[in-house]
């Protein structure tokens, strides 16, 4: 049984969320990635991680698996060669540099290309190649505030709340870029030719905002935090206390699941107010009392089968022990070489034919630097003396 990307070399020059994400994807799907580190430092996720396993970052072993690792130092003109050696034999090249510094290391789209007219290029920035922010620095919060999400996160008449996690990096960096890789090696099939993907995590990120835009295009009216069909507004569609000071989250939306809630709770009188603003402190007042009296796991037993789409908000321990996530295999361990075993995140895309296969754990930083150089027929000699050299 083979994988969809088997027989696709990818050679990924990022560091820490979006693009390591990325090139995991495609790795969980049979394309070989040559992940290239700089010297001392590498990947920045293997270091700055607060918690650790052994000596490595958590969040780096949760998206590096079925990589190499090798390094490379392309600031010396020896690197540089080797790296345009690999560049000829590859079929994807992904960096995460700020617009301007590729070219000026000599890695840029334009260069590649001349080497290798088939490359495909992926260039994951904040801001994208153009436009008045193309210089300007960012992390995920700068990104959700400027797509208006971060300001629509959060009570109604209360300062904005950051999101519990990276929307932007993985959705907008990570997600598009997989996106946009695997539609650029869809092309080449027909036209032969490699292309440049340009990801913004902005760009990626507007979109995730559709439904906020989809109030406000047509009548112009800016949606107010908390203050919209799914961020708070309507008493069917939120968040509620518990009796033991958990929360459950009711997403009793359509007609049906509201209809039935209220039905539950012997206020059929209530049904006809489901969307109707001026009831909605009485319907939110109500349906609170009504959650303080019990607790959220008892809630969830009760509702579960009264068809009204009420669920726990759980914690990180209680996403990784439900019983639906564990029999989607998305969480599994695998035995790391040196740390011993260690958990990981499964892929939530299934596919019945080629699904992903998981071949080896997240790399040491250089752990593949002589095996990939033997394979683009570097001797044990010139080996020997990139080492010496400072190259590698």
């Amino acid at each position: 049984m083979t994988t969809p990307l088997e027989g696709i070399k990818v050679l990924d020059l990022t560091r820490l969320l979006p693009g390591p994400y990325c090139s995991m994807m495609l790795a969980d799907f049979g394309a070989e990635v040559i992940k290239i580190e700089e010297p001392g430092r590498g990947d920045y996720l293997r270091w700055m991680s607060a918690d650790k396993v052994g000596d490595t970052g958590g969040n780096f072993l949760l998206i590096n698996r079925n990589k190499k690792s090798i390094i490379l130092n392309l600031k010396h003109p020896a690197g540089k060669e080797i790296f345009y050696r690999m560049v000829k034999e590859a079929d994807v090249v992904m960096e995460g540099y700020r617009p301007g510094v590729p070219k000026r290391i000599g890695v840029d789209y334009s260069t590649l290309k001349e080497i290798n007219p088939a490359i495909i290029y992926c260039s994951v920035t904040g801001y994208g190649q153009d436009g008045p922010y193309v210089q300007a620095p960012g992390h995920d919060i700068n990104y959700i505030g400027y797509a208006g999400i971060l300001g629509m996160t959060g009570l109604l008449n209360e300062k904005p709340v950051i999101p519990g996690t990276q929307i932007a990096d993985f959705t907008g960096g990570a997600m598009m870029a997989v996106i946009g890789i695997l539609l650029a090696l869809q092309a080449r099939q027909r036209t032969g030719k490699g292309q440049f993907v340009d990801i913004s995590m902005l760009d990626g990120t507007v979109p995730i905002a559709a439904t906020l835009a989809g109030e406000y295009f047509p009548s112009g009216k800016i949606p107010r935090r908390g203050g919209t069909t799914f961020t708070g507004r309507y008493a069917c569609y939120n968040v509620y206390q518990t009796k033991d000071g958990r929360y459950v989250a009711l997403a009793a939306a359509e007609e049906h699941f509201w209809k039935n809630l209220c039905k539950y709770f012997g206020k059929e009188e209530y049904i006809q107010w489901q969307y109707i603003d001026e009831k909605q402190e009485e319907l939110s007042r109500f349906l609170q009392e009504q959650f303080l009296t019990r607790e959220r796991d008892q809630w969830v037993a009760e509702l579960a089968d009264k068809d009204v789409c009420c669920t726990p908000v759980c914690d990180m321990a209680e996403v990784f022990a439900d019983p639906q996530i564990r029999h989607r295999q998305m969480i599994f361990e695998m035995e790391h070489p040196r740390l011993g075993t260690i958990k990981q995140i499964g892929v939530p895309i299934k596919l019945s034919d080629t699904p992903a296969k998981i071949v080896s754990a997240p790399p040491d930083m250089g752990e593949h630097t002589e095996e990939v150089l033997k394979q683009f027929n570097y001797s044990a000699e010139e080996i020997a003396s990139f080492r010496r050299d400072g190259v590698i």
